[in-house]
């Protein structure tokens, strides 16, 4: 299924593993702090729960959204990168 994935994560450091973790995943970065991409049931499960563990008593919440295919195709979307810097 298709997922967002968006957090909100105080510590850098933490935010980083966040994101490496959902790099791992296969997740796609949309925003600083949101991932998209195609995740089983049990990928989204293992995700959540590793995600926990890092936050663990910290403040922070992470929130992920199954997106259905009729929902998907009504996506619209403005990219801008005329002002980006280029890494």
């Amino acid at each position: 299924m298709n997922c967002v994935v968006i957090y909100d994560i105080v510590e850098d450091k933490v935010r980083n593993k966040i994101a490496d973790v959902c790099l791992d995943f296969g997740l796609q970065r949309i925003q600083y702090s949101a991932f998209f991409g195609e995740l089983s049931h049990n990928q989204k499960e293992t995700l959540f729960k590793k995600v926990k563990r890092l936050i663990g008593e910290k403040p922070g919440n992470i929130q992920i959204f199954p997106v259905c295919e009729k929902d998907l195709a009504l996506k619209l979307e403005y990219i801008n990168e005329k002002d980006r810097k280029e890494d």
